[in-house]
């Protein structure tokens, strides 16, 4: 039960400070900037993997718990009660976003800006590829390897959200994207960040296969 509710935690705080920079950066006439979201967000997932990480392994994303499950690092039984604790954190903290700023018209929905809806599912595909590549990557392995995991997945985040924020959001995450658009009601698109990242999950864990056969995702397969 315990690493539920860590992931439930995490996923709210990443939610709450996340889309919460965005909404006091729009209300507030620019004075986060877009940089100081896309550090936000990329620190807030670093935190939170430091104080939690022992205790669920700290995805806060429905597509990681997905790659990890492809990976043969997570139990089947253990993937749907991850995504659901995840998803409530998520909304919680959009509601409690909701209460605080009643004013916001989207919360901080993820949604296309200057591009058409299929490049925008490309876009998120590649995004969420080189994040879960490089969870994969950075959580086995090495202790000192493992010890700057925090800071290689945090520093991916912040610089995936730094050059494709403006254009897709950059949510990478299902449960970033869902919280908010079920709380404000905005739908539009809602479908390929519900499905794009579970794509460049799975994409991710096939290569980390093709690059190392010692890989654990590579135990029992025929890469």
């Amino acid at each position: 039960m315990n690493k539920y509710f860590s992931e439930c935690i995490g996923t709210f705080a990443l939610v709450f400070a996340g889309t919460g920079a965005i909404i006091i950066n729009d209300i507030s006439g620019g004075t986060i900037t877009h940089l100081g979201i896309a550090l936000v967000f990329g620190l807030i997932i670093m935190t939170m993997i430091y104080a939690l990480g022992e205790i669920s392994g700290a995805h806060f994303n429905p597509a990681v718990s997905f790659g990890f499950w492809l990976a043969k690092r997570l139990a089947w039984r253990e993937v749907l009660p991850f995504m659901i604790s995840q998803i409530l954190g998520g909304v919680t903290a959009s509601v409690l976003l909701r209460l605080m700023f009643p004013q916001h018209p989207t919360l901080g929905t993820t949604m296309p800006k200057w591009i058409s809806c299929p490049t925008d599912f490309v876009f998120e595909t590649i995004l969420t590829f080189f994040l879960m590549f490089v969870i994969i990557r950075v959580s086995e392995g090495a202790k000192e390897k493992g010890l700057m995991a925090g800071v290689a997945i945090g520093g991916m985040v912040a610089l995936e959200a730094a050059f494709a924020g403006p254009v897709t959001g950059a949510s990478m995450n299902p449960a970033r994207s869902l919280a908010p658009a079920l709380v404000s009601g905005n739908f539009s698109f809602l479908w390929v960040y519900l499905t794009a990242p579970f794509l460049g999950a799975s994409l991710a864990v096939w290569s980390c296969c093709l690059v190392t056969t010692n890989s654990p995702c590579c135990k029992n397969r025929t890469c």
